[in-house]
Formats: C-alpha cells, sequence, structure tokens
C-alpha cells in the first residue's frame, strides 16, 4: 500500500524533470539563429519524438507549412510570357461555393472585342473557405493557393472593413508556386522549365546494308582444247579433248581400242 500523496510527488517529479529537459535540449541549439523558413529548433520543437517543452517561439521561430496547406488563392503571373494566366473565363467563380470571386474581362479600346485577360480581380478574403475548388478546376493553373497565413491588415479605404483583395494583391510569379508547391510545380511539367526543354535528339539508326548477290560468272564457252580447272565437274555428255586421259579406274567404253603401246590386260 503506498503512502497518501505519492502520486502527486511522482507527477511534480515528471514535471519537473520535462521543464529541466527543455534547457538541456537548448544546448544543443546555442548559438543557431532562428529563422523564418525551418530552423533546426524549430522542426525539432513540432518533431514527435521531442524532449522538454514543445512550443516554438512566434513570431521569433516558425514552423515550415506543409505543401499542401491551403489559404488565401493568388494569381500566376508567367515569367516566361512575361503575362498573367488567367484569361478571365470565370469558372472559378463558377464553382465557388461561397462565391467570394469577382472577375471583369478586358476589352479591347478599339474593337471592343473582350480580351483573354482579366480587367479586375477581386476575392474576399472574409468569405473564402480556402476549399482551393478554384484552383482544382482552372483550365489554365492560374490560380493556386497560398500557404501564407499572416494576411491581417485593415484597410482603411473599405468602407465596411472587408478584407478584398485586387489583382495587385494577388499576383505572384510562377516561381513563387515552385517555391511553395515543388511536387505540383513537378507534376504539372516545371512550368517554363519544361517548356524551354528541347527533346532529346533520337540515337541516329545504324543502317546495315543488305548482302549483295555475287555477280554470276559469264558463261563463257570454253576453247577448244583447254583443260578444265582442277576440281571442276565435267558435265555430262561433254566431249573430252583429243589424247585426254581416263581417269584411273574408270570404265572402258565397249570397243574401246588401247593406246599404242599399251600391254594388253592379263587374264
Amino acid at each position: 500500500m503506498s503512502l497518501f500523496g505519492t502520486g502527486l510527488i511522482k507527477g511534480l517529479g515528471y514535471t519537473l524533470k520535462h521543464f529541466l529537459t527543455t534547457y538541456t535540449e537548448d544546448l544543443k541549439y546555442l548559438g543557431r539563429k532562428s529563422g523564418v523558413a525551418g530552423t533546426a529548433r524549430a522542426v525539432r520543437r513540432q518533431n514527435p519524438k521531442t524532449r522538454g517543452l514543445v512550443v516554438i517561439e512566434y513570431p521569433k521561430e516558425k514552423a515550415p507549412m506543409p505543401e499542401n496547406f491551403r489559404n488565401i488563392p493568388f494569381l500566376v503571373h508567367d515569367t516566361t510570357k512575361d503575362e498573367i494566366k488567367c484569361t478571365s473565363c470565370g469558372i472559378c467563380a463558377k464553382v465557388c461555393p461561397p462565391q467570394c470571386i469577382w472577375i471583369s474581362r478586358t476589352e479591347d479600346p478599339v474593337t471592343k472585342r473582350p480580351v483573354p485577360a482579366p480587367r479586375e480581380f477581386h476575392i474576399d478574403s472574409t468569405i473564402c473557405m480556402n476549399c482551393g475548388y478554384c484552383a482544382e478546376f482552372c483550365p489554365f493553373d492560374a490560380i493556386k493557393m497560398n500557404s501564407d497565413y499572416e494576411i491581417g491588415y485593415y484597410p482603411e479605404d473599405a468602407p465596411d472593413h472587408r478584407m478584398v483583395l485586387d489583382k495587385a494583391m494577388l499576383v505572384k510569379p510562377d516561381t513563387f508556386h515552385a517555391a511553395i508547391h515543388p511536387l505540383a510545380w513537378a507534376s504539372e511539367g516545371g512550368g517554363k522549365a519544361a517548356a524551354s526543354a528541347k527533346p532529346a535528339a533520337a540515337p541516329a539508326a545504324v543502317i546495315t546494308p543488305a548482302a549483295a548477290p555475287k555477280p554470276a560468272a559469264p558463261s563463257a564457252a570454253k576453247a577448244p582444247g583447254a583443260a578444265a580447272p582442277p576440281g571442276a565437274a565435267t558435265p555430262p555428255g561433254a566431249a573430252k579433248p583429243p589424247g585426254a586421259a581416263a581417269p584411273p579406274g574408270a570404265a572402258k567404253p565397249p570397243g574401246a581400242r588401247p593406246p599404242p603401246g599399251a600391254k594388253p590386260p592379263t587374264a
């Protein structure tokens, strides 16, 4: 049976140990500067294996935001073409659930015809629910979700004090999109990097010339008395030159006379 109050003392001892461990952990990062983008201390404080206190010193320290974090959208400016990707088609305004997007299209001053570029683009940040439908349904990848969560300001010129962002406040370069969304930037082809990259030249096919058939030897008529080359077969019915000796062991035709001076065969 434990004494009364030992559990309280054990709990206070664990809290004291946890408190002192915080200072020992801080000694590991002594002399390191605390920045905004993912310092070692801030990441260490957000690690599940953290020892000691887990609170970071905001705003002196800021934890890095994940790529899938969504906040107020922004318009993408194509640095290659030096123009906004938005064509003021109005799809983002149509699919927006709280209807917080207003767009007006640019008109040609001479012909009065519509130009595929937004003249005005407004997003009411107090109504936006950060769902990301506008970025998902945009056919030109012209609007993306920002990861900046420090957007509080007080517009003095707005009579209703609503935080309505105009086009000048929403436009960001595509390099900003590549910095906060590297995986999405790579899946979209890398933007201007993919567009400017030349396709690799296909290796030249090695053409092997087909083996040409050897030309047939001309069938020239042999001169009478010309000897056939050694080893050449004599065609059937060909007349032998006069005085040519028969091969050894060859049968003599019937009625053939032996050459002069030849001895008759012995029985």
